[in-house]
């Protein structure tokens, strides 16, 4: 019977995901706090476990967030502060949803719930360090946007409604799996066009994964003037902690539109955490001309062990965060269980996130205070002339109720190198060994890999390599995304820069719909030379930095059938085309989504109602007409991504 369950779940959902939204129209949802309303119906009675998760809650004081399993009947919450690898045990049988659980396999995803969510994107004006951005474009009228929260297992329908005057908009949920649902991935051009103002998407998916990442529009570089929300799938972790804190998301900041930063640079960049940062402190020369946020602050209690949730959604900035006398347990990257290791510091490209465990004892202090420090890593366009010493002390760790600045100092040995996490420290939990090529040409480009021990066995190696060579940029046309061409026969257009399992270039690359291995990591040398693979549990995660000069040799499993992009996450880079879009098993994607079906039609009413909005040039930035004179091509005035 259990399995017959959840065989009707599995269906259930891929039809929920195939079903257009019934929202058309907009009208203002407030949500405070923001909590998921939870599916209704037969399936919701209450006899499987209900428990607050580690760290479930909202914004608001005293409220809650709870995990919710009602059909799994006989099973409870095993998670404790000293053994947090358990999730829920059988109490019958003692089987596990655990650390060690295969989380890429549907047949091995807890049956949770169904969270319903909506936001609002509007514009507005920020004040995030002192000094007014009159460009943003935010979620439910905060920056960051609202915290959204599952539990493993989860089916997460979040409803997008674009209110913004003179901008399209999706929204992609950042490393979420999206297994066979490469429509909900929320790339305009790509998997849908955009959202147009006036109208709405409902946005449905499986939460297969646990940990923390972030949702953000993928309407070109949109998400840096705001368009950005921390997001927390809660699960198990590997190592023992009694208490959450709330995601941390860190990010630079500039005071004119991304649209315009890209052709120049952020004007007047500062450094904002949570939200909050503080104008003169990177830029002395600039007063503040609003009030400045407080810094953001965290409390402990001593002797307790708190996990942090770390996530960079920076335009261009790499940081290496730490916090002053405290050492990091680090215990996840990105989606990633990880055997944890300690370090003073740790490094976040764009777009990276990693579970961190912070004990409540300082290191040789008595202080009730302590910085808390994002540096800039030495890749980055910033001018750090301007620059006031300390910088970097962008938020406080108390320990009591003092409302005084830290006195502390910080690590003396924090490196600031642009350089991913030591390759040899992220192993995961979950091993995966991939096996000899099937081509037995290690050298070449383009092999099949074989991963033993698993169903489905397929893995595809990719190269990246550093800036320079040869590039064909990527520009997508906004009315036609290549969801709408799965059927295609033909030649690609080559302005889509479509790879049918081919390889791309560099920098922060993100892979959407797969963990990926990284098989090799090496700086300072060119591809091919000194190839040597780990195919034994190699690191594993969904951004990894391309090293100077160097290259990254990735593999995914090619078990999920659709375009999925590949793109640098810097914003500037992305927007000049350094992205492809991996065509991934085009006639098992075809099958999935054939012209008629409900997915097919979704999509083509959004592209429908943004057809009709693009197609009226007075509907353009600044609003007045003044652009009509340059025309359109139907496509994006950048790669559009």
């Amino acid at each position: 019977m259990y399995l017959i369950d959840r065989f009707w779940i599995s269906i259930t959902y891929v039809l929920s995901c195939l079903t257009p939204s019934p929202f058309k129209g907009i009208g203002r949802v407030e949500q405070a706090p923001f909590l998921a309303s939870s599916g209704s119906g037969p399936l919701h009675h209450h006899n499987g476990p209900i428990f607050k998760p580690p760290g479930g809650r909202l914004r608001g004081p005293g409220s809650e967030f709870t995990c919710e399993y009602p059909q799994m009947v006989g099973w409870s919450f095993c998670s404790t502060p000293e053994n947090r690898a358990c999730w829920l045990r059988n109490d019958e049988t003692g089987a596990e949803y655990n650390i060690t659980t295969d989380y890429e396999d549907i047949n091995q995803t807890p049956i949770g719930i169904t969270r319903n969510y909506v936001i609002d994107l509007t514009d507005d004006e920020i004040n995030a360090d002192g000094l007014a951005f009159p460009e943003g474009k935010i979620y439910n009228k905060t920056y960051p946007g609202p915290w959204i929260q599952a539990c493993w297992g989860d089916t997460v329908t979040i409803i997008v409604k674009n209110h913004l005057a003179y901008n399209g908009t999706t929204v992609h949920w950042h490393g979420i799996r999206q297994w066979l649902s490469m429509n909900m991935d929320g790339v305009n051009g790509i998997t849908q066009c955009p959202i147009a103002p006036g109208d709405s998407f409902n946005y449905t998916w499986k939460a297969m994964q646990y940990g923390s990442s972030w949702y953000h529009s993928h309407y070109s570089v949109q998400y840096a003037d705001g368009a950005v929300g921390p997001m927390t799938l809660h699960g198990p972790s590997s190592a023992p902690y009694d208490e959450a804190k709330l995601p941390i998301v860190m990010t630079d900041w500039g005071h004119n539109s991304a649209f315009e930063a890209v052709q120049t640079s952020l004007e007047f960049p500062s450094i904002v955490l949570n939200g909050r940062g503080n104008i003169t402190r990177y830029n002395n020369s600039m007063p503040a001309q609003l009030p400045v946020p407080t810094p953001y602050t965290i409390t402990f209690e001593r002797a307790k062990r708190y996990l942090l949730r770390l996530i960079n959604t920076s335009f261009e900035a790499t940081f290496v965060f730490s916090i002053d006398n405290h050492v990091l347990q680090i215990v996840g990257s990105d989606f990633v269980p990880i055997h944890p290791y300690f370090n003073k510091s740790v490094l976040i490209g764009i777009g990276q996130r990693y579970h961190v465990i912070v004990e409540a004892d300082p290191i040789n202090s008595t202080e009730e205070n302590f910085w808390i420090r994002t540096w800039l890593a030495n890749c980055f366009r910033f001018d750090q002339s301007q620059a006031s010493p300390g910088y970097e002390q962008i938020g406080i760790l108390r320990y009591g109720s003092s409302e005084a600045f830290p006195n502390t100092n910080p690590w003396e040995d924090v490196a600031l190198s642009c350089s991913d996490e030591t390759y040899t420290s992220l192993i995961p939990i979950l091993p995966w060994t991939v096996g000899s090529p099937s081509n037995n040409q290690s050298s070449d480009v383009g092999q099949n890999f074989t991963v033993q021990g698993k169903s489905a066995p397929t893995f595809f190696p990719l190269a990246f390599f550093s800036l320079g060579g040869n590039h064909n940029p990527l520009r997508i046309d906004w009315e036609n995304p290549t969801f709408l061409n799965l059927n295609n026969a033909g030649p690609w257009n080559p302005l889509w820069v479509v790879f049918p399992e081919n390889y791309t270039s560099t920098d922060w690359i993100h892979l959407h719909g797969h963990d990926f291995a990284i098989l090799q990591q090496i700086e300072g040398v060119k591809f091919p030379d000194q190839l040597n693979l780990k195919l034994d549990n190699p690191p594993r995660r969904d951004v990894v930095l391309l090293p100077t000069n160097g290259y990254v040799v990735i593999a995914f499993k090619t078990d999920n059938p659709g375009t999925w992009l590949v793109h640098c996450h810097i914003a500037n880079h992305v927007a000049l085309g350094l992205a492809v879009q991996i065509m991934e098993r085009q006639q098992s994607a075809a099958a999935l989504w054939p012209p008629g079906s409900p997915a097919i039609n979704a999509a083509t009413d959004v592209c429908s109602n943004w057809s009709k909005w693009w197609g009226n040039c007075n509907n353009w930035w600044p609003g007045d007409g003044s652009t009509c004179q340059f025309g359109s091509d139907n496509a994006s005035p950048d790669s559009g991504v």
